[in-house]
């Protein structure tokens, strides 16, 4: 009797998960609003988006929309993005709980700081960054394009923030310059370890690694691909093995197993719904919370003009050089 009802409540649950995304979508439609998603969202919320993609992929969406209003299911410095590339739209974030841990390690006055100790250097943003950072800083990238921007820089010093980890990753593929890199982190990603990703090898012999690099260095040194979330789909569904040991935030597998089913995709066992290696604050943002973001149009994201002007620059220099 236990298990039949939990099978009867799983099955009201989907129900009521259909119920709210037709909901949505209505209201979308209604309203003439964009939903866009990250890879790392709930699969049900990743189901009512327009849009699902990476940084780029979403902030390149952002620029490009006619709609309305915006209604981005990402973490802070995602829904700001999509601001400041759209200053006279909407834009809604259905959590504004949801910031990103490494963008809170860097602020305007760290970086003005380290431009008044290099004054040679170009600061390079990860997009992973707060809109006022990146209103002081010469260009943004992100994972999947930062070794292609640094390259086409003219300064030979590179003021790399927040993160250590693409910032070490970067200046491994561009040896000829100089790299101040801040010491900034992902929390989720950094979790990993060598020590899980040798066990899982062990474990899964004819298995391919993809890795972020976001990782630690050492995890990094275990993979046979490193790349962007948009960079591991495309391998880890095209590759010829048939089994891939994915290192990053859990999200993705969803997507995975919509693009190619046919393949296994093995993620260390700590990346659950209920361990402490994923993105909480992506998980945070709900169907419910869409529903009444967009319904009562709720969770605006507001900036001042001048932070908006600002940080557009290298944002725009980002997509040009990308």
């Amino acid at each position: 009797m236990f298990v039949l009802d939990i099978k009867r409540d799983e099955a009201i649950r989907e129900e009521q998960i259909k119920v709210l995304q037709e909901e949505i979508r209505k209201l979308a439609k209604e309203k003439n609003a964009v939903i866009l998603a990250h890879y790392y969202q709930r699969p049900e919320v990743q189901d009512i988006a327009d849009f699902i993609g990476d940084s780029l992929d979403l902030s390149r969406k952002a620029n490009q929309t006619d709609a309305d209003l915006i209604v981005f299911c990402g973490v802070r410095f995602m829904c700001e993005t999509a601001k400041i590339l759209n200053p006279t739209k909407k834009v809604l974030h259905p959590n504004p709980e949801s910031g990103c841990p490494m963008a809170d390690m860097i602020t305007a006055k760290d970086v003005i700081r380290l431009k008044e100790q290099h004054p040679d250097g170009e600061v390079v943003a990860y997009v992973n960054t707060n809109a006022e950072v990146k209103a002081v800083s010469d260009v943004c990238v992100t994972s999947a394009n930062a070794v292609k921007v640094v390259q086409k820089l003219q300064s030979n010093k590179i003021i790399f923030i927040p993160d250590q980890a693409l910032g070490n990753w970067v200046k491994k593929h561009v040896p000829e310059k100089e790299f101040i890199i801040w010491q900034g982190f992902c929390p989720p990603h950094f979790e990993f370890t060598a020590r899980e990703v040798l066990k899982l090898k062990e474990q899964y012999p004819d298995a391919k690694v993809a890795v972020h690099p976001e990782c630690h260095q050492k995890v990094i040194d275990l993979a046979d691909f490193v790349g962007s979330t948009s960079q591991i789909i495309n391998y880890a569904t095209t590759c010829d093995a048939q089994k891939v040991i994915v290192i990053t935030e859990v999200g993705l597998k969803y997507t995975l197993m919509k693009r190619n089913p046919n393949k296994e995709y093995i993620f260390p066992e700590s990346m659950n719904y209920c361990g402490s290696v994923y993105c909480c604050t992506m998980k945070a943002i709900t169907l419910s919370k869409v529903y009444e973001t967009l319904k009562d149009e709720l969770n605006e994201v507001i900036l001042p003009e001048d932070i908006i002007d600002r940080a557009k620059r290298p944002l725009l220099r980002m997509l040009e050089l990308s």
